[in-house]
């Protein structure tokens, strides 16, 4: 492999430390690969598309294969972004996801009671699976709450619920989300 890429920090633990090159999505990401033992981590600082960029501009086809290690279900966009760029890319499933079945009783009790101010939405499948499950008798608890979306896919997910307001990071990473708190 001439490098490892990671879409998620969650993609981390199923990896072995290596002097192999990493490039991570984000910086939160780069933090955790070199807190994992990896030495040699760059990071896109944004999203997948960024992540595609870097490795584009940092790598060569030629040089040898790129590991894609991702969650179940992800990472076919930046697979087939960098194939079209004529990289031979392995796409590695390291972690999975598992969406709840039901809306948590504590978001519940809190929403209920009035003592949530912002709810944060760090990926659109997150916001897709909070809207399916909240109970309706919750709807209205949402007009006193300001939904902030790491991105627009999140945010779009959210408008079709009675937000006081949905916000969008300027750009996807967890410095943003939390600038707009």
């Amino acid at each position: 492999m001439q490098a490892i890429l990671v879409t998620s920090g969650n993609a981390l633990p199923g990896l072995a430390a290596s002097a192999t090159p990493l490039l991570a999505v984000g910086d939160v990401t780069a933090e955790r690969a070199r807190a994992h033992g990896f030495a040699n981590v760059l990071s896109a600082g944004r999203d997948a598309v960024a992540l595609a960029e870097l490795a584009a501009a940092r790598l060569t086809p030629a040089d040898g294969p790129l590991l894609l290690a991702c969650g179940r279900g992800q990472g076919q966009a930046i697979c087939a972004d960098l194939r079209a760029r004529g990289f031979r890319v392995l796409r590695r499933v390291t972690y999975e996801a598992a969406p709840v079945g039901v809306f948590p009783a504590a978001a519940g009790a809190a929403l209920g009671a009035g003592g949530v101010h912002a709810a944060i939405f760090l990926s659109a499948e997150t916001a897709r699976i909070f809207a399916r499950l909240l109970p309706a008798g919750l709807r209205p608890h949402l007009r006193d709450v300001m939904a902030v979306a790491i991105g627009k896919s999140a945010a779009e997910a959210l408008n079709a619920l009675p937000w006081r307001q949905v916000r969008l990071a300027r750009t996807p990473t967890l410095d943003d989300v939390l600038a707009l708190l």
